[in-house]
Order: structure tokens, then C-alpha cells, then sequence
């Protein structure tokens, strides 16, 4: 999706997301003052999501080098977002969205057809045979559980300027991952 048809979402600092002490941050402070690639994970167990989080981190000195941030948010709470920056060794920023605001804000799809399909069947056996690996610990938390296990993410790039997102892609199922040179077009030109 073009950005320009994108309505942007953030207008007021109502989003909000955590930090891994805890701390309570508007979304749109990831990339006030720097341009940033955001990914959205499915949950903070989720295998595809730890193979999307190493796609991105695998470019980070790109990223680095164009004074880009990389952060990942995960519906989840803040120990699950420890946890999984803990097991991952993400290079990037983690931060929590328990509530799913951002991910309502973004429209992002949700639901059980978009989560058990031949496409993302064969994505998580290539995952695997790739050496990921889900965590059934945090996979079966009740907030995943109940809600967040059948959510599907996304990548924007956004930046700098609360305002300006100038990439944005939504996951049409689970393990949907864009083409890494159009973020890296969009993030690092």
C-alpha cells in the first residue's frame, strides 16, 4: 500500500505502547525525531515473527548507516516482549501494545483464515527447517491466547516528523513478508 493512500492514524498521542522498563510511549515518538522501520508482530511467540524480526535485524547496518532506527512491537505484555528480546537477541528496540491499539489504529486483519493458510502452512515448515522455532510458553499466555494469536502484523517506515509514514505494509497472512528492498528503498534511499 502507498503511503499516500494511507489515512494516518496517529493524529492525537492516543496510541501507546511500552517500553521494556515499563514505560508508557506514544507510538508516534518511535519516529518523531528520526526515520524508523516499525514491525508489527503477530505475537511475541509466534516462529514466523522471530524469522521477520532476523530478516530485518540481517539489514540493520544498513539501517544504522542511514541513521534509521528498528524497533518491533508485539501485542503482548511487557514480560512477553522481554522475554522474546531476551530469546531472540533482537538488535533492534522492542516495545509491548497490550491493548492492540496500534494495531486497530492500523487496521491490521486479525482472525483465524488469515492465520491457517497453505501459504503460511509452508512459510512455518521453512521457518523450521530454517532452525526457528515457536515458543509455546508464550504462545499459550491467555492474552495471546484469547486475542492476539490470531492477529497479523505489518511493516511501516516512518519519519521523522509524527506525521510522515512513508511506507506501510499489512501482513494478508501470517508470514507475509515484504520485499526486504522496498522497505530498504523506503527507509535507506
Amino acid at each position: 500500500m502507498r503511503a499516500l493512500d494511507f489515512i494516518f492514524p496517529f493524529q492525537k498521542d492516543g496510541v501507546q505502547v511500552f517500553d521494556l522498563n515499563g514505560s508508557r510511549v506514544a507510538i508516534s515518538e518511535l519516529w518523531r525525531d528520526r526515520k524508523a522501520v516499525v514491525a508489527f508482530a503477530r505475537h511475541f511467540g509466534c516462529v514466523l515473527c522471530r524469522r521477520r524480526a532476523d530478516y530485518l535485524a540481517s539489514h540493520k547496518e544498513k539501517m544504522d548507516a542511514a541513521g534509521v532506527a528498528l524497533a518491533l512491537i508485539g501485542p503482548g505484555s511487557v514480560d512477553q516482549a522481554r522475554a522474546f528480546a531476551e530469546q531472540t537477541k533482537f538488535r533492534g528496540e522492542v516495545y509491548a501494545d497490550p491493548s492492540h491499539t496500534s494495531y486497530e489504529a492500523l487496521r491490521f486483519v486479525s482472525g483465524v483464515s488469515t492465520t491457517f493458510t497453505p501459504g503460511a502452512g509452508l512459510k512455518i515448515i521453512q521457518a523450521y527447517m530454517e532452525g526457528y522455532r515457536q515458543d509455546w510458553g508464550l504462545s499459550f499466555e491467555k492474552e495471546t491466547r484469547t486475542r492476539g494469536g490470531w492477529q497479523q502484523g505489518g511493516i511501516i517506515v516512518a519519519g521523522p516528523g509524527k506525521h510522515n509514514i512513508s511506507y506501510i505494509h499489512k501482513d494478508k497472512e501470517a508470514g507475509d513478508d515484504p520485499d526486504i528492498e522496498d522497505v530498504l528503498r523506503a527507509c535507506c534511499p
